[in-house]
């Protein structure tokens, strides 16, 4: 299996689609459980992954616009999630942060994640992890690719 994506076995497909689709549903949960919406907790997984960021990276990163963007940290102030802070270096800029709250609904999320790999041998786990870094990454180029080709009308 691997090389072209004409060559990647179909069972192969099924199971990432899968793994989405079980994400997607996780996500909801999820939100639902901790009283957020599903968008405050992709940017919740964001900074949880990415680390402070500002607000132009969280939009690309979370595929929103700058206009969108605002609108979610100021939801997220507003709930205790999340901070802005003025950039160390930039005073033009200003970061985004977890809250004590974020980082418990991300350790929360951590520990829900965490037991989808119960079945997994331990001595196997490296490899997954390493296996799944590669397939979101290379995700991630492919959307970033395309949304490029065809920006959305702002």
């Amino acid at each position: 299996m691997g090389g072209a994506g004409g060559d990647v076995d179909d069972a192969a497909v099924r199971s990432l689609r899968a793994l989405i689709l079980a994400g997607e549903r996780y996500r909801q949960v999820l939100s639902e459980h901790v009283g957020l919406g599903v968008t405050e907790t992709q940017a919740i997984s964001y900074l949880t992954v990415h680390g402070d960021r500002g607000q132009n990276e969280l939009a690309t990163g979370l595929g929103l616009s700058s206009g969108a963007l605002t609108a979610l940290v100021d939801r997220l102030e507003r709930q205790g999630i999340a901070e802005r802070y003025p950039h160390p270096s930039d005073r033009r800029r200003t970061l985004v942060r977890l809250s004590d709250r974020g980082h418990a609904v991300a350790r929360q999320s951590r520990s829900w994640l965490g037991s989808a790999f119960e079945d997994i041998p331990a001595d196997e786990l490296e490899a997954v992890s390493r296996s799944l870094g590669l397939v979101a990454a290379r995700l991630a180029a492919r959307s970033a690719a395309v949304a490029e080709a065809f920006p959305r009308a702002q």
